[in-house]
């Protein structure tokens, strides 16, 4: 069994987060490799969902695992190439937070529920509908595959509040 790796979290306001991810051609071993360990990352961090440019992967991949805590199994759900295919009129609110944007948090309204059309982990195309936090999770990772952050939902005054706190953090945390 090989070892996997711990990933760097790009956080905002990085440029390279604003990189459209491209499609996957191939599900292989590398990607398979490159999922567990975006997978193993995110439940160190911890988080819910982690797409791959998070990452500096440009690829159109994410993980997400909604359910899990310290006290439940792990269950990732492996997502390659999403494609939403449908999303109701209804809408739900979520408080959403990022691991590239570390400790913000916002309320962002989205669909309350969509169609996926998605690879898996083996390659394997699968389509499913989504509600709930597992609809807001997965629109959120998609967003970051469009180069679109949380934040980019929120007023012009809000987002630049927030990046302009997370540049501090991020001078003030340089090591000389």
């Amino acid at each position: 069994m090989e070892k996997t790796v711990l990933l760097d979290v790009i956080e905002a306001p990085d440029p390279y987060l604003k990189t459209v991810s491209t499609p996957v051609g191939a599900v292989d071993a590398d990607l398979r490799r490159l999922m567990t360990n975006m997978a193993e990352t995110m439940y160190e961090a911890p988080g819910i969902g982690l797409a791959g440019i998070q990452v500096g992967v440009s690829k159109r991949l994410l993980v997400m695992d909604t359910n899990w805590d310290e006290a439940t199994p792990r269950n990732p759900k492996f997502i390659i190439n999403p494609e939403i295919i449908w999303a109701s009129d209804e809408r739900s609110v979520y408080n959403e937070g990022c691991l590239s944007v570390p400790e913000h948090y916002a309320e962002v309204e989205r669909p309350a529920e969509v169609t996926l059309r998605y690879l898996d982990y083996n390659g394997e195309q699968v389509e499913e509908t989504l509600s709930g936090l597992d609809a807001t999770c997965v629109q959120h990772e998609i967003d970051h595959l469009d180069g679109v952050l949380f934040i980019d939902h929120l007023s012009k005054l809000k987002r630049s509040m927030i990046i302009k706190r997370l540049r501090k953090t991020q001078r003030d945390s340089v090591v000389l």
